[in-house]
């Protein structure tokens, strides 16, 4: 068992570590490929000792101490036909180079697979092994898995994320001292892999930031040098010095004949090869970043319409925007940079950049602007204008939410009566963005009781990003001369405002954005013309419009935070057809809709093994496995594997929003399940006289706890938003506490039963777990993007529902827990 427990460790971790390395090398929407991976390693394998459960039994003492030194092998090899792959995303998107690059990606598969499908076999013959102790053995897999996780999280602040694959074969070396049989081979079989894996990884090809990475060109610029680095499990954070970084804000091309300077010249901060942040250089003769630029910049737009205003500000853009917003003439600023490396970076200084330069009129924090909008809420409109930062959204993954229509119900309850929200889109990819944070802005308002959003609204743009004004009150015609002035004098459009006539505005048009159909590739407009403006109108009242028929513009919510989801994913063929021109943050979904078609093929692959070779399951005394114990596997094990991922998939959404950071919503939630389940799973052996019967209480709790969730959840975490992090990192172990120790026992309680009619069908009811595992991750994903994280949670639930209508026992069933302890303990 302890072996297991290091096996199951090392391949959570190797998933984890893979994960990372494609965030790093490549993007992180093409990790999914790994869980896909890791999850079809696992079905193959029960797949094989289904077909060949009695060989495979035979040999177990001399195949189990040589699976640890296979895997080292297995792992090191892989991982070293990762680094050489020469996959190229931007490639694979180019109708011209994409045909390589599939070949690039079955690559992938062929390397890493095979390490899979080795701990597959570890954790599948252990089952085979040991039938009467399935809780146990399950106990030991998931606490294992549990300790990997966390073992490979902590790792991420002491290791490059190229390193972390090598450090974790080492677990595999120690189970081998473990394990019966064959010890002494198998030790220095294990000692040897190691050795000569380790020896390949450090002294081979290094893996690098591949060359479309942001990070790769200033990197390779004349005297580049990284000045600072930190790390985390949020990332690899690399301060750079190079001639090319710059603040990067909208700034007016009329800077010049007003008066005012570009942006200076700052560090560049990366994270995993993005860019986030610029960091002021040091020597400032004030000690505070230079922010003369700041009223030619787009974002100075609603400073314009206010007079000395009290001003919370989302995202401090290493410091610059706080003093952008001062000098702008700001009386008070509530900072708020919920990305945590970043903010330390501003209080604190990182390498040469200095830390901000403390001033009584700034408040810095680490707070969500959901949470400090609902304080303020309750204390009568606090600020004159809530500003959303521009690089904001994408400092953080858990940011999304702060750019949902509930949150701009909150900003619009936190202003005063005369007071702006102020929020931003880039248009550089599609300026569809624009329509559908109009779009939600539009919820926000009518969520907060405003009966006219036309009203409300102001829209000010560049040729590369748009300010989205909603005002508390409607827009009074002074200030929209004051909003149309101060953008003619600057280039900048008006795209709409209430009372605008769009056909009029043509006249006067300083950066042209003209429609484009995205069916037909071809722009769709002559003369000047503003895209945004043409259909603004009709998005604020609710109506359809010409973009809608391409793109969903449905708002984003709590509960569907997902900003860069405006693909229609009914239309596959015309996105494969514009596959170059998507932006990066929307392959995501079409990597999951891969995904699912590769495990859609895996299920019906595991799914056939009772059709393609009857013989193999066999029941007691040598005939075929009853018909019925069949077929109610086939739903009972995949509705688990669809089932636990679903909510696993929810309650780390859920955390990421609460805990405002997606890794430390990620780590506790995927720690603590495991952990849990595994300690629920222990009572599996100690229930299983009664095994319907504890299955039912299990669905209970399932059940009982997705009702509580769905009615409590969301006003509890809006309520304790400004609790310590420590205390609201303690509530989300809490409230995953009891739903985890309920889900570790069906599993292993089906397991049981199926075993007890027929032991062969043990590797095939694995197998069957994992094949639908593969298919649960994608689906699940992608069920969020279009229906919502509630209806995955509502999904997860009544797939355990389900598993309980078709569990596999009967009365008769596990009578083997009725032996004396003797022969437990002999067995």
């Amino acid at each position: 068992m302890l072996a297991l427990f290091l096996v199951s460790a090392a391949a959570v971790g190797m998933e984890i570590a893979l994960t990372r390395y494609f965030a790093v090398a490549k993007w992180s929407e093409y990790g999914y490929w790994v869980i896909s991976i890791v999850m079809a390693g696992f079905a193959l394998s029960g797949v094989v000792l289904a077909l060949a459960r009695d060989a495979f039994a035979r040999h177990a003492r001399w195949l189990m101490p040589a699976l640890p030194a296979a895997m080292i092998a297995a792992g090191a090899l892989g991982y070293f036909a990762t680094i050489v792959n020469p996959f190229n995303p931007l490639q694979l998107q180019n109708t011209a180079t994409w045909q390589p690059q599939i070949g690039n990606i079955a690559l992938y598969y062929a390397g890493l697979l095979p390490f899979f499908f080795l701990a597959g076999l570890f954790i599948g013959l252990s089952f085979v092994l040991h039938p009467r102790r399935t809780g146990l053995v399950y106990a030991f897999d998931l606490t294992g898995a549990g300790l990997g996780a966390g073992v490979a999280l902590a790792l991420m602040f002491a290791l490059p994320p190229f390193r972390l694959v090598p450090a974790l074969l080492a677990p595999l070396a120690a189970a081998a001292f473990c394990l019966p049989g064959r010890r002494g081979a198998g030790i220095a079989a294990a000692l040897a892999a190691l050795l000569a894996g380790e020896a390949l990884l450090f002294l081979g090809p290094q893996a690098e930031f591949n060359d479309f990475k942001a990070i790769y060109a200033p990197l390779h610029t004349p005297n580049a040098r990284i000045v600072a680095e930190s790390r985390s499990p949020a990332g690899d954070y690399m301060l750079l010095d190079d001639f090319t970084e710059r603040v990067d804000t909208d700034v007016s091309n009329d800077a010049g004949m007003l008066g005012l300077p570009g942006p200076p010249t700052t560090f560049g901060l990366y994270r995993d090869g993005t860019r986030i942040a610029a960091l002021p250089r040091p020597g400032a003769a004030s000690g505070a970043p230079d922010t003369r630029y700041a009223p030619a910049a787009l974002d100075a737009a609603p400073y314009a319409l206010l007079t000395h205003p009290r001003v919370l500000l989302a995202g401090v853009s290493g410091g610059f925007r706080i003093g952008a917003v001062l000098r702008l003439g700001a009386a008070s600023v509530e900072a708020l940079e919920p990305e945590p490396t970043l903010l330390a970076a501003v209080r604190n200084g990182m390498g040469e950049a200095p830390a901000w330069k403390t001033d009584p009129r700034v408040r810095l924090s680490g707070a969500s602007p959901v949470a400090a909008a609902r304080d303020a809420g309750g204390a009568g409109g606090k600020f004159d204008l809530i500003d959303i930062s521009a690089d904001y959204l994408d400092a953080a993954d858990a940011n999304a939410a702060g750019l949902t229509a509930d949150a701009v119900a909150l900003y619009l309850a936190a202003l005063s009566p005369q007071g702006l929200l102020s929020l931003p889109v880039s248009i550089r990819d599609f300026p569809v963005y624009a329509l559908r944070m109009l779009a939600t802005a539009r919820a926000g308002m009518v969520q907060a009781g405003i009966s006219d959003p036309t009203a409300h609204v102001a829209i000010v743009r560049s040729a590369w990003n748009v300010r989205i004004l909603v005002s508390r009150a409607p827009f009074a015609p002074d200030r929209i001369a004051t909003l149309r002035a101060w953008a003619d004098a600057r280039s900048f459009d008006l795209s709409y405002y209430p009372g605008m006539d769009p056909v009029a505005a043509r006249d006067k048009i300083y950066n042209d954005l003209p429609a484009v159909s995205f069916a037909e590739g071809e722009v769709q407009s002559n003369g000047p013309d503003d895209s945004i403006a043409d259909e603004a109108l009709a998005v604020l009242r609710g109506e359809p419009t010409p973009s809608a028929d391409a793109f969903r513009l449905t708002p984003a919510t709590f509960d569907r935070p997902f900003f860069y989801a405006v693909l229609r994913l009914s239309q596959l063929g015309t996105l494969l057809q514009r596959l170059e021109v998507l932006p990066q943050q929307e392959i995501g979904a079409l990597v999951n809709l891969a995904v699912l078609a590769q495990a859609a093929v895996l299920a019906v692959l595991v799914l056939a093994v009772p059709v393609v070779a009857p013989g193999r399951l066999r029941g007691a005394g040598g005939a075929r496995a009853p018909a019925g114990t069949v077929l109610r596997a086939v739903v009972y094990f995949p509705a688990l594997g669809l089932g636990f991922l679903w909510l696993e998939l929810y309650l780390i959404e859920k955390a990421s929003f609460y805990l405002a950071d997606r890794t430390s919503g990620f780590a506790l939630v995927i720690t603590g399940m495991l952990v849990f389940s595994g300690l629920g799973s222990l009572l599996a052996d100690r229930l299983g006289g009664q095994p319907r019967r504890a299955m039912g209480v299990a669905v209970a709790v399932v059940v009982g706890w997705t009702v509580a969730v769905a009615a409590l959840l969301q006003p509890a975490m809006l309520g304790s938003l400004d609790w310590p992090w420590a205390v609201r990192a303690a509530l989300v172990l809490v409230a995953a506490a009891p739903l985890s120790f309920a889900l570790g026992l069906p599993f292993p309680l089906g397991l049981g039963a199926v075993g007890e009619r027929s032991a062969s069908m043990l590797p095939w009811a694995w197998g069957l777990n994992g094949a639908f595992s593969v298919l649960s991750t994608p689906l699940a994903n992608l069920a969020a993007r279009e229906f919502g994280f509630s209806r995955v949670l509502v999904g997860g639930a009544l797939l355990y529902v389900l598993a309980a209508l078709a569990f596999p026992a009967t009365r008769k069933s596990m009578q083997w827990q009725h032996q004396p302890a003797e022969s437990h303990a002999a067995d």
